[in-house]
């Protein structure tokens, strides 16, 4: 099952001029062999040392292979093919390298039978467009305003991670950050996850702890202890200039001919900083954000006016703020208009959380922005946490994106193996038998389910082929149980999988192998 692993670096030299692969790592291809056991509700963890002595517990296959260090270029690509996945999909990185190494490695027969690599290449991508036209065909619709519906297809994707004893609170939490940050306008729809979705993971509590805030959590207290730290309803104005004096250019000087002059400078500087804090003051806000600093005379002006001052936040921090309060970023303090000014912030506070004070600025109305505020044991803990909600979040906005939805648990892949296998026998030529051996790549995914819950892998695989051969439509949801090792309709137990997902791991895993398949030597030292 696992040669498929350890062929995405064989082959990558060797597949048309049977040439030996370079020298790699003595343990390599015990790592690669060992990934299988990530895939499925028994996956097992994988425990991470990197070379500084920090450790890494999570059975995500883009962060274990992020972690690992491999020499030889096959297996790099193998790497850029997890990440790829995890870009653009955000879940399925497990299933890609799987399905990648078994497609790469049911070529290997052809190739030492001295088949061209561009025969078998052309029979993969005839597969490809009908295992994708198949699952067309299969593929089921959701109505994403329904949360219980959407709520149970997400609680099915994390059901292989950490955090799957707590899939109830972590569900919701994933799939109400998705709505906060959806933008709709017309028949498009924009869900901005990397920017707008912040996870903030503070040490001590417990998970169930965790909440969304409608708004932003800064890991900053005010600039003065005399600020107000408590303020309902805001105006806030936010700033990407200093509020301060400008700083000399290196090397220049200033020449004083007595003191005078130098009491000049002096109150040239003030009074600059005082018409700085004017130009603000005169809109009577009530807080303010700079992302850069903030003179000891500009926070005197502020205290006097009972005006909060926040400095050197992040650029991404400030342009969260912005969406979710409807302020806007002003480049200059005198440019500053009412329309710039964002109300719709319903609390401003500081509160302690842990050992540190965080600034919540919350309750926004419509605010297009969120943080998540995890709470765990360890920090370990809370990274893997994190991984597994960020993967939650994807299949929300993977399926708020395109609604359509693919039985789980080895399903797909089984009806998709079924259907190849039936259109392979109408193949002409000799790319009928690469085109069998990939519909037969496909069984990979619920012979890895069958064998990581300690099933009777030869037993489960024969009947799960028979049920789907026996009515290929009506049977094309019935795949493994990961828990038992059972055949069970995935409608029954409410496992299902974006459309995006699955398509994306099929294309990605073919692609890969035909781009492989065309190495025919590889050269280094140039």
């Amino acid at each position: 099952m696992c040669r498929g692993l350890v062929c995405i670096g064989r082959l990558a030299c060797s597949v048309t001029n049977g040439l030996p692969p370079p020298p790699t790592p003595k343990n390599t291809n015990r790592r690669w062999v060992r990934l299988c056991a990530r895939a499925g509700p028994r996956a097992m963890l994988k425990m991470l040392l990197d070379p500084i002595g920090g450790i890494v517990l999570t059975n995500d296959g883009n962060a274990i292979l992020r972690e690992m260090d491999v020499e030889h270029p096959g297996a790099k690509n193998g790497f850029e093919l997890i990440r790829t996945q995890d870009d653009e999909a955000g879940d399925g990185t497990t299933s890609v390298i799987i399905l990648a190494g078994e497609v790469l490695a049911v070529a290997q027969p052809w190739l030492e039978k001295r088949m061209h690599a561009t025969v078998i290449i052309s029979a993969y991508y005839k597969a490809l467009q009908a295992a994708l036209a198949h699952i067309d065909r299969i593929a089921q619709s959701v109505d994403v305003a329904s949360d219980e519906r959407m709520l149970e297809i997400i609680r099915s994707s994390i059901g292989t991670k950490f955090i799957s004893r707590w899939s109830v609170p972590m569900c919701r939490m994933a799939l109400d950050a998705v709505r906060i940050v959806t933008e709709v306008a017309g028949d498009r729809k924009d869900v901005d996850l990397k920017h707008y979705v912040r996870v903030e993971r503070i040490p001590g509590g417990e998970l169930s702890d965790s909440r969304v805030v409608r708004g932003c959590i800064l890991n900053k207290d005010v600039t003065h202890s005399k600020m107000r730290r408590r303020i309902e309803n805001p105006r806030i104005v936010l700033l990407d200039c200093p509020l301060e004096y400008k700083k000399l250019e290196n090397q220049a000087s200033m020449e004083f001919s007595n003191e005078d002059d130098f009491k000049r400078a002096l109150q040239i500087e003030e009074e600059y900083i005082k018409q700085m804090c004017d130009d603000i003051l005169k809109f009577k806000p009530d807080l303010v954000i700079t992302e850069k600093g903030l003179s000891d005379l500009a926070q005197h002006y502020f205290v006097r006016a009972g005006v909060t001052a926040l400095r050197r936040l992040r650029k991404t921090d400030n342009n969260r703020i912005a969406r979710a309060t409807g302020a806007v970023i002003v480049h200059r303090p005198d440019e500053l208009t009412e329309e710039n000014v964002g109300t719709k912030c319903g609390l401003f506070e500081i509160r302690k959380v842990g050992d540190e004070y965080f600034s919540f600025i919350e309750e926004c109305e419509n605010p297009g922005a969120c943080t998540i505020l995890l709470r765990g044991a360890t920090k370990d803990v809370l990274k893997e946490v994190e991984r597994n909600l960020q993967d939650a979040m994807h299949v929300a906005r993977n399926i708020l994106l395109d609604n359509r939805l693919l039985p789980g648990g080895g399903a797909t892949e089984m009806s998709v193996s079924h259907a190849l296998i039936e259109k392979s026998k109408s193949i002409e030529g000799v790319e009928q038998w690469p085109y069998h051996s990939l519909a037969l790549a496909f069984e990979v995914i619920p012979r890895t389910l069958a064998q990581n819950c300690g099933a009777k892998v030869v037993r489960v695989l024969t009947e799960l082929r028979a049920k789907h051969a026996s009515d290929p439509l009506a049977n094309c949801r019935w795949g493994v149980n990961g828990e038992t090792g059972e055949l069970v309709d995935m409608q029954e137990l409410n496992v299902w999988e974006p459309y995006a997902v699955k398509a994306q791991v099929i294309k990605s895993a073919i692609e890969n192998a035909c781009m492989l398949m065309r190495v025919d030597e590889v050269l280094s030292g140039l």
